[in-house]
C-alpha cells in the first residue's frame, strides 16, 4: 500500500541520509517515477524533504528531523520473526510489511546499535531453498497461514500418493524446510484428533469453513516437528548396508548422504593397507538404497547384507547389458 511505502521512504531518507531516487527505487521495488510522486507526496504532508542537485546530490530529510513514526502495527510485529529469511516473507505474503517493519526497528535503535545492525544486515543472508531444484509452487501459502493466525477450520483438497482427499484441518503452524512449507494441523473428527503434517504444494484447494477452533493447551510447533521427523527418518532408514569403500568414497559420503555419512564413517574402523575402509550405514527400503549406492560407481562395494548385495549387482549387470555394445 502507498501508505506503508511513504512510510518506508521516510524512514530510509531518516536511517541512510542522503540517497539518490535509483538508490529509493531499488530499495522499495518501484519504479524511478514513483519515487518522485512519494516525495512530492511526504513534502505536501509537510515533512522536510530537501533535494540535492548535482553529481553527489539526492534526497534528505533537513538536519535534526526525526519522524516519530516507529511504532510497530499487529502486522509488523508478526512478520518480525521472518526478517533474517527475505524469500519466506516474500511466499507468505509479508515482504513489504517486514520491509517497514525493519526500517521502523533500525529508526528506533540509537546510532552504533543501528550501525551494527546494517552491518549484519550486510553480511549474512539466509537462502533456503535447495541448490539445482526450483522451489514447490504454493498458490495456497496465503489462505493456510491467515488459517494458522485466526484459528480458523479449513476445507481441503489434499493430493497423496494414492489419489486425492478431503480433509477438515485446525492449522496449527507452518515450517519451512530445506525450501518447502509444511503444514502441522489437528485432522479427524471426534475428541480426540490427532496432528500430522501436510506438504502446503500438494494443498489442491483451501477454503475456511467460517468455524473457529481453540489451540491444544501446551502445544509446541518446535518439539512436534523435531519428534516428527525423528519418527519420520527411523520410518524411512530400514536398514544398515555393510560396505567398502575406496579413499574417493570415504570424501564423498558426506557430500551423498549427510549426517548418516558422516555417522557411519566416524564409527568405522581405520583404513586398511590399501587405503579402503568398511562402514556400517543405515539405508533407506531396498529399492532406493540400490540406488543410492550406484551412485558411488566402482569405488564403494556392498559387502551385505546378502539381499542387498545382489540387487545391486543385478542392477550392474542389467546396466553392462545395457551399454555392452559401446565402444
Amino acid at each position: 500500500m502507498r501508505a506503508d511505502r511513504l512510510v518506508s521512504l521516510l524512514l530510509l531518507l531518516q536511517n541512510r541520509g542522503r540517497m539518490t531516487a535509483p538508490e529509493l527505487s531499488t530499495e522499495l521495488e518501484v519504479s524511478v517515477r514513483t519515487v518522485y510522486r512519494d516525495v512530492e507526496a511526504l513534502g505536501a504532508a509537510g515533512v522536510p524533504v530537501l533535494a540535492d542537485r548535482g553529481p553527489a546530490g539526492g534526497y534528505r530529510l533537513v538536519d535534526g528531523y526525526r519522524t516519530r513514526l516507529t511504532g510497530l502495527t499487529d502486522a509488523e510485529a508478526e512478520s518480525l520473526f521472518l526478517i533474517g529469511v527475505p524469500t519466506a516473507a516474500r511466499d507468505l505474503g509479508l515482504d513489504a510489511v517486514l520491509t517497514t517493519a525493519r526500517h521502523k526497528l533500525r529508526a528506533a535503535l540509537p546510532g552504533p546499535l543501528a550501525e551494527r545492525a546494517a552491518r549484519a544486515q550486510d553480511r549474512f543472508h539466509l537462502d533456503a531453498p535447495a541448490w539445482f531444484r526450483d522451489a514447490d509452487e504454493v498458490p495456497h501459502l496465503g489462505v493456510v497461514t491467515e488459517a494458522v493466525w485466526e484459528r480458523r477450520v479449513l476445507r481441503v483438497r489434499y493430493l497423496r500418493w494414492r489419489g486425492e482427499v478431503e480433509r477438515e484441518l485446525r492449522p496449527l503452524g507452518i515450517v519451512l524446510k530445506g525450501g518447502t512449507w509444511y503444514l502441522a494441523a489437528l485432522a479427524g473428527e471426534g475428541e480426540e484428533p490427532s496432528v500430522r503434517t501436510y506438504r502446503v504444494s500438494r494443498v489442491q484447494e483451501a477454503r475456511p469453513t467460517g468455524e473457529l477452533f481453540d489451540r491444544p493447551t501446551g502445544f509446541d510447533l518446535v518439539a512436534y516437528w523435531e519428534e516428527s521427523a525423528r519418527r519420520l527418518e527411523e520410518s524411512v532408514l530400514q536398514g544398515t548396508a555393510h560396505l567398502r569403500l575406496a579413499p574417493e568414497a570415504v570424501k564423498l559420503l558426506p557430500m551423498r548422504f549427510g549426517a548418516i555419512g558422516r555417522r557411519a564413517l566416524e564409527a568405522a574402523d581405520p583404513p586398511a593397507a590399501d587405503g579402503w575402509v568398511e562402514v556400517h550405514m543405515e539405508v533407506e527400503s531396498p529399492a532406493v538404497a540400490v540406488g543410492d549406492l550406484l551412485r558411488m560407481g566402482a569405488s564403494a562395494e556392498v559387502l551385505g547384507p546378502t539381499g542387498l548385495r545382489r540387487a545391486v549387482a543385478a542392477e550392474a549387470a542389467e546396466l553392462a547389458r545395457l551399454y555392452g555394445g559401446v565402444e
